[in-house]
């Protein structure tokens, strides 16, 4: 997996497209030519841009769901809806289909919108809706210690 750091600010052109921040496309630099995938988030209003080899990951994940079950194949239905190959060009852009701009409510008279690195991805967010979405008042401690507190770390080479 590549760990990605950083939130940077963009702004998409005419056509939908937007620049690949340089610090991304340096540690994405192994898997460029592989391509991305983009889809819509669970459970935010926002865009995922994962590397094609993660992608195949949760691809391989979602195949063991025994799909003559319903809710599997709703899930897997719902999971994949509107997903987009997307390759990176030799200026470092990538293309963002309209109905994806229109899922993630990107303002088209700003167009502005914010690359934020995730673990394995990157989440691309409407300015707004990203600034209103990590200004949200929530016990951060609290919520550290509900997801994390539990996770024993002790088995783990930490240096």
């Amino acid at each position: 997996m590549i760990i990605l750091n950083g939130v940077h600010e963009c702004k998409l052109d005419n056509k939908g497209r937007v620049m690949l921040p340089s610090s991304f496309r340096k540690k994405l630099l192994p898997v460029l030519e592989n391509g991305f995938i983009l889809k819509k988030s669970i459970h935010s209003v926002c865009l995922e841009l994962h590397p094609m080899i993660g992608w195949n990951k949760e691809m391989e994940k979602l195949a063991r769901l025994n799909r003559y079950q319903k809710k599997n194949e709703f899930f897997i239905r719902k999971f994949t809806d509107g997903v987009r190959e997307v390759d990176i060009d030799s200026a470092g852009r990538f293309l963002i289909p309209k109905d994806l701009i229109s899922y993630a409510k990107i303002d088209l008279n700003t167009k502005q919108i914010v690359l934020s690195a995730s673990i394995g991805i990157i989440e691309i967010w409407d300015k707004t809706h990203y600034t209103k979405e990590v200004n949200e008042k929530v016990d951060f401690g609290k919520l550290a210690e509900d997801v994390m507190g539990s996770i024993n770390f002790n088995d783990e080479n930490v240096s």
